[in-house]
This record gives C-alpha cells, structure tokens and sequence, in this order.
C-alpha cells in the first residue's frame, strides 16, 4: 500500500506541475503582441506539449487514488467526511484540467478575449486546489 500511495503522490504533484505551468503559458500568449507569430506558435507547441504530458500524468494519478479509496478502503466508512470532500476537490481539478484544454483550443484558433492579468488570476485556481486536497488529506478535519 505504501508503494502505491507514495506513487500516487509523485503522480499527482506532477500533474499539478503541469496545471501550475500551462496557465503561465496562457500568461504569455495573451501578452504576445499582434505580429508575432513565430512567438505565438513557440508558445502554441509548448502549450499542446504540455497539456499533452499533464493529461497523461493525470491517468495515473486518478487510477492510483481510485485504487487506494477503493480497492484498499481508505477514506470509506463512518466519519470520513474528509473524503467526500477531497474528491470534490478532485472533481474541480478535473474540471480545471478541461478549462485548459478549453483555452488552448480557443488560443488555437485566435478567439481568447481575456487578458493578461485573467489569465494570472486563472493561474492561481490550482494553488488553492491543492492546497485544500492537502488540508484535507493530512488533517482530516471532518
């Protein structure tokens, strides 16, 4: 079990790597100025690379968790409250997780009406994600 869980959290910190970086890169492109395409399609490739990688890193990380919630019954039964709520947490991840690929179609094709400092405010979604999956896993509060 205590393979499982420390491989669960490498794949996690991981994936949140990727969540943490793409919106930097979002960042970047809404700053690119008109003109600028050999910058705008650098930061493109680099932004589809890592969306890419983050996507697989996520597998992993959810299969791993599954198996650790399910199949050796951590966070089930009586008085684990802290559970129902870090897979909310984790279902608002996912949900980051699309909005990315989301914006980076939207980059793709030339539609992002955001600004700069949107996407900076966008980029610090997964910081408090994180930090309440955390919260929840080593303190159990409820």
């Amino acid at each position: 079990m205590l393979w499982i869980k420390a491989l669960h959290i490498v794949f996690v910190a991981s994936w949140f790597a990727g969540l943490f970086y793409l919106p930097r890169i979002f960042v970047n492109l809404a700053m690119v100025p008109p003109g600028s395409d050999a910058e705008r399609e650098r930061l493109l490739l680099m932004a589809r690379k890592l969306m890419r990688f983050t996507t697989v890193l996520a597998a992993p990380a959810l299969a791993l968790g599954l198996y650790l919630w399910l199949g050796i019954g951590i966070g089930l039964g009586e008085g684990n409250g802290w559970m129902h709520a870090k897979l909310a947490v984790v279902v608002l991840v996912l949900g980051y997780h699309h909005a990315c690929g989301l914006l980076l179609k939207k980059f793709q094709q030339g539609r992002v009406t955001r600004s700069h400092v949107w996407f900076r405010w966008f980029n610090e979604i997964p910081v408090i994600l994180m930090l309440a999956a955390v919260i929840l896993v080593v303190v159990k509060p409820f």
